[in-house]
């Protein structure tokens, strides 16, 4: 029996917004968005030199779901109160 290893689909954010615009032309979510789910921890990352890798699945994952168990106290868009967040 062979065993199939996943290989994750690490992209750039520039990368990552090239391909959401493939799957779809109209999407409202921006590199800016990206990054910032990125810097906040809300979606793993690796930092490459400059650039930072994002595995595309799980920022699909996220995408498709934001208050999925796994990405939940991490995610400070969900985390707010009354529209209101802390400051950094």
């Amino acid at each position: 029996m062979e065993t199939i290893n996943k290989i994750p689909r690490m992209r750039t954010l520039k990368e990552c917004i090239s391909e959401l615009k493939e799957l779809d032309p109209h999407t409202a979510v921006t590199e800016y968005h990206i990054r910032q789910l990125a810097i906040t921890g809300v979606i793993p990352r690796v930092k490459a030199g400059k650039k930072y890798l994002i595995n595309l699945d799980t920022l699909l994952e996220y995408l498709e779901n934001p208050t999925a168990e796994k990405f939940k106290g991490k995610n400070t868009a969900v985390n707010t109160v009354n529209g209101i967040r802390a400051l950094r």
